[in-house]
Protein backbone atom coordinates (compact mmCIF):
# COMPACT_ATOMS: atom_id res chain seq x y z
CA UNK A 1 0.00 0.00 0.00
CA UNK A 2 3.09 2.31 0.76
CA UNK A 3 4.05 2.38 -2.88
CA UNK A 4 1.27 2.97 -4.58
CA UNK A 5 -1.88 4.17 -3.02
CA UNK A 6 0.03 6.57 -0.14
CA UNK A 7 3.02 7.22 -2.55
CA UNK A 8 2.68 10.71 -3.59
CA UNK A 9 5.04 10.49 -5.96
CA UNK A 10 3.53 7.20 -7.80
CA UNK A 11 2.24 8.05 -11.20
CA UNK A 12 -0.99 6.16 -11.10
CA UNK A 13 -1.30 6.37 -7.10
CA UNK A 14 -0.39 9.83 -6.28
CA UNK A 15 -3.95 10.85 -6.82
CA UNK A 16 -4.99 8.52 -4.64
CA UNK A 17 -2.72 9.37 -1.81
CA UNK A 18 -2.90 13.27 -2.42
CA UNK A 19 -6.72 12.70 -1.66
CA UNK A 20 -6.29 10.18 1.46
CA UNK A 21 -3.61 12.57 2.88
CA UNK A 22 -6.39 15.14 3.58
CA UNK A 23 -8.10 12.42 5.58
CA UNK A 24 -5.18 11.98 7.75
CA UNK A 25 -3.82 9.04 5.95
CA UNK A 26 0.37 8.56 4.91
CA UNK A 27 2.67 6.00 4.65
CA UNK A 28 3.46 6.36 8.03
CA UNK A 29 0.32 5.19 9.00
CA UNK A 30 -0.67 2.51 6.45
CA UNK A 31 -1.07 -0.24 9.14
CA UNK A 32 -4.10 1.99 10.55
CA UNK A 33 -4.83 2.72 6.37
CA UNK A 34 -5.19 -1.21 6.50
CA UNK A 35 -7.30 -1.58 9.89
CA UNK A 36 -9.70 0.64 9.08
CA UNK A 37 -10.34 -0.49 5.54
CA UNK A 38 -10.91 -3.81 7.66
CA UNK A 39 -13.06 -2.16 10.61
CA UNK A 40 -15.24 0.36 8.76
CA UNK A 41 -15.24 -0.91 4.86
CA UNK A 42 -14.95 -4.86 4.82
CA UNK A 43 -18.25 -5.62 6.75
CA UNK A 44 -20.77 -3.91 4.21
CA UNK A 45 -22.83 -4.98 1.78
CA UNK A 46 -21.68 -5.97 -1.68
CA UNK A 47 -22.67 -3.67 -4.93
CA UNK A 48 -21.47 -6.16 -7.63
CA UNK A 49 -20.67 -9.48 -7.85
CA UNK A 50 -18.81 -10.69 -11.15
CA UNK A 51 -16.82 -13.54 -12.28
CA UNK A 52 -13.54 -13.18 -14.10
CA UNK A 53 -11.02 -16.40 -15.02
CA UNK A 54 -9.19 -15.82 -12.05
CA UNK A 55 -11.76 -16.49 -9.66
CA UNK A 56 -14.75 -13.60 -8.48
CA UNK A 57 -14.60 -10.34 -8.23
CA UNK A 58 -16.71 -8.03 -5.58
CA UNK A 59 -17.02 -4.35 -5.54
CA UNK A 60 -17.98 -2.88 -2.17
CA UNK A 61 -19.10 1.40 -1.92
CA UNK A 62 -19.22 2.19 1.62
CA UNK A 63 -17.68 5.51 4.10
CA UNK A 64 -14.42 4.80 6.07
CA UNK A 65 -13.86 6.98 9.27
CA UNK A 66 -10.49 8.51 8.71
CA UNK A 67 -8.05 9.96 10.95
CA UNK A 68 -9.03 13.62 10.33
CA UNK A 69 -12.73 12.38 11.70
CA UNK A 70 -14.21 12.76 8.72
CA UNK A 71 -16.09 10.05 6.31
CA UNK A 72 -14.25 9.24 2.80
CA UNK A 73 -16.38 7.25 0.48
CA UNK A 74 -14.48 4.76 -0.96
CA UNK A 75 -14.78 1.90 -3.26
CA UNK A 76 -12.82 -1.71 -3.14
CA UNK A 77 -12.29 -4.47 -5.30
CA UNK A 78 -11.55 -7.90 -3.92
CA UNK A 79 -10.96 -11.00 -5.02
CA UNK A 80 -11.20 -14.64 -4.45
CA UNK A 81 -8.96 -16.47 -6.09
CA UNK A 82 -9.55 -19.78 -7.84
CA UNK A 83 -8.78 -22.51 -5.22
CA UNK A 84 -8.47 -20.57 -2.25
CA UNK A 85 -11.64 -19.16 0.17
CA UNK A 86 -10.14 -15.85 1.21
CA UNK A 87 -10.09 -12.25 -0.09
CA UNK A 88 -7.28 -9.88 -1.22
CA UNK A 89 -7.67 -6.36 -2.22
CA UNK A 90 -7.18 -5.53 -6.13
CA UNK A 91 -7.83 -1.82 -5.58
CA UNK A 92 -9.53 1.34 -3.97
CA UNK A 93 -10.41 4.47 -5.05
CA UNK A 94 -12.64 7.08 -3.59
CA UNK A 95 -15.82 7.40 -4.90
Amino acid sequence: MTDYVLNVAHRRGGPKARLRARFGYHAGNAEQSAADIRTYHVGSEVEMEYTIPYGVRYEIRAPLRTPSGRNLTIRTIWQIDEGTDFPRRITLFPD
